[in-house]
């Protein structure tokens, strides 16, 4: 038992070190984004050519198929940040606060793209663009918190510094996220209610939900793949950083 410790510990050690991490992970970034953009080439054929058209919304429905995982990856990489968050407070692991900054940017972009993708598919459906109600208005507020988020990062020349002072913000923000998930059962609003993820199995049709999944899949990959490129980035960020302010103590000595 205490050489299964031992050996767990250093797995851990090793993971928290950013070359080891940089060296473990580079060879995964090719593999992932070949299956990415396998699935998303299979997702697309199914959305465009396999799946029907709606009975009320047309052809209009296939936004969903980009709408519906930018949405979801909205909130699942605010979820990746507020763990991250806790393992820089609580844990301190070098690493937790080099993917949060890394996935910031890919949240907000996510959000945006849920954004502008349900607009496209509001006026049709609904009528107008844009309406003010709870799911809308909330993840128009996530929006915002990632803007916040990756003004705080650039507001501090100290990286660790900045890491506390996000990891705090982040977990604050969090509670959004909730808000976002439930807003369609707590007050009137045009979304729907949840139609995937339920307790007695999903509501759409298997020719619906088959390349709905494939995209939920590729974008979750694609995620992947740019959050571990974003961190490889930050570290060799870091380095450089560091091997500067080496040198300019050397020059001033």
């Amino acid at each position: 038992m205490a050489t299964d410790a031992v050996q767990k510990m250093t797995f851990w050690n090793r993971l928290a070190h950013p070359g080891q991490f940089v060296q473990w992970t580079r060879p995964l970034v090719w593999p992932l984004a070949g299956l990415s953009l396998v699935l998303f080439l299979a997702g697309l054929y199914f959305a465009f050519f396999v799946s029907p058209a709606e009975k009320y919304m047309g052809d209009t429905v296939r936004i969903m198929y980009v709408h519906v995982p930018s949405a979801w990856l909205s909130q699942f990489v605010y979820a990746t940040m507020a763990a991250s968050a806790l393992g820089t407070l609580i844990w301190r692991h070098p690493m937790a606060d080099v993917s949060m900054k890394a996935a910031a940017p890919l949240g907000a972009t996510f959000t945006a793209m849920a954004l502008f993708t349900g607009a496209l598919w509001g006026r049709p459906t609904w009528g107008t663009f844009w309406e003010w109600d709870g799911r809308m208005t909330s993840t128009l507020v996530l929006l915002f918190i990632y803007f916040g988020i990756i003004a705080l990062w650039r507001a501090f020349d100290d990286q660790l510094r900045a890491a506390r002072v996000v990891a705090v913000f982040t977990l604050v923000g969090a509670v959004n996220i909730p808000i976002i998930k439930f807003s369609v059962d707590w007050w009137s609003t045009l979304h729907q209610p949840a139609s995937v993820f339920r307790a007695d199995g999903p509501t759409m049709p298997p020719e619906i939900l088959t390349p709905l999944f494939v995209m939920f899949f590729a974008f979750t990959l694609l995620f992947a793949v740019l959050q571990l490129v974003g961190m490889h980035t930050e570290v060799r960020r870091r380095r450089v950083t560091t091997l500067e302010r080496r040198a300019a103590r050397g020059e001033s000595r």
